[in-house]
């Protein structure tokens, strides 16, 4: 199913590319951006996780580097009969973490350092054990992709802003283009992270066998990133906010852009999880 999820996701974000590019130079900005997308789709099924990372300065570690987050990722891989991942951490104070990689042989956990200094031991197991059920559902894939290529319709549809969308384009719809473009991307994303999210939170919690832990968890990574949000720059975006256990940037959203969310509310996520225990 997972498969067919993202194959669907892929075609979805290359007629969105193809348009954008149709709407910014005729038929052959249709047919360059319809290209480009397409390697951009191959290129994302292949790098997609060393792309993500290198956004978050993210560093590979061995166990000798960090004994016990590695151990603690070991010994719940095996009891999610998984592959050992690859694990990460992210050089920032917000407290947070992903999952990343083409399929489980080549999955990435990757977690900040803040995190590993906020949570407890059995909580910080339980956000792993949640990252290592989206590996198990094959989920981390279709979020790489989707944030890689919504990204690029974004830049894409930037890029209008300063050549313009032709001669027979106004600015009034130049603009609209620039905005509908991006949201279309995101709303793909949103509709993909909701409902995957609430699946890795009760895999999550069966992996670890501790569903309080994990939801005392969201309960303070959420807070966190409110209180810490993480900083934007040139290589971060929105676009792979969906990627994470918690919006990263949530600490600067208004109330018009959480409706648009990538997560469910914290609140119903913790509240199901304490009807598992």
């Amino acid at each position: 199913m997972n498969y067919f999820r993202t194959a669907g996701l892929m075609a979805v974000l290359i007629v969105l590319f193809a348009l954008v590019g149709s709407f910014l130079g005729g038929t052959n900005g249709m047919l360059i951006a319809f290209g480009v997308a397409v390697v951009m789709n191959a290129g994302s099924y292949w790098f997609s996780d060393k792309v993500v990372l290198k956004m978050y300065g993210a560093e590979i570690v061995e166990r000798a580097d960090a004994p016990d987050l590695y151990d603690a990722v070991d010994r719940l891989r095996q009891r999610a009969d998984l592959p050992m991942p690859r694990v990460a951490v992210i050089p920032s104070d917000q407290p947070n973490a992903f999952a990343t990689g083409r399929n489980p042989q080549h999955a990435v956990v990757a977690v900040t350092s803040g995190i590993q200094r906020m949570l407890s031991q059995d909580e910080l197991e339980g956000v792993i054990a949640h990252e290592l059920a989206h590996v198990k559902n094959r989920d981390i894939l279709t979020s790489s992709i989707a944030a890689t290529m919504a990204a690029a319709i974004t830049m894409l549809a930037r890029f209008g802003l300063f050549f313009g969308g032709g001669r027979d384009r106004n600015l009034f719809a130049t603009l609209a283009m620039l905005i509908v473009a991006p949201l279309a991307a995101f709303l793909i994303q949103a509709a993909i992270s909701r409902s995957r999210e609430y699946a890795a939170d009760r895999g999550g919690a069966e992996i670890c066998g501790r569903p309080r832990a994990l939801a005392g968890a969201l309960e303070k990574l959420d807070a966190g990133a409110r209180q810490v949000p993480m900083n934007h720059s040139d290589q971060t975006s929105d676009a792979t906010a969906h990627m994470f256990i918690v919006n990263p940037f949530s600490g600067g959203m208004s109330g018009v852009r959480r409706l648009f969310s990538t997560h469910p509310a914290t609140e119903e996520r913790v509240r199901l999880l304490e009807e598992m225990t």
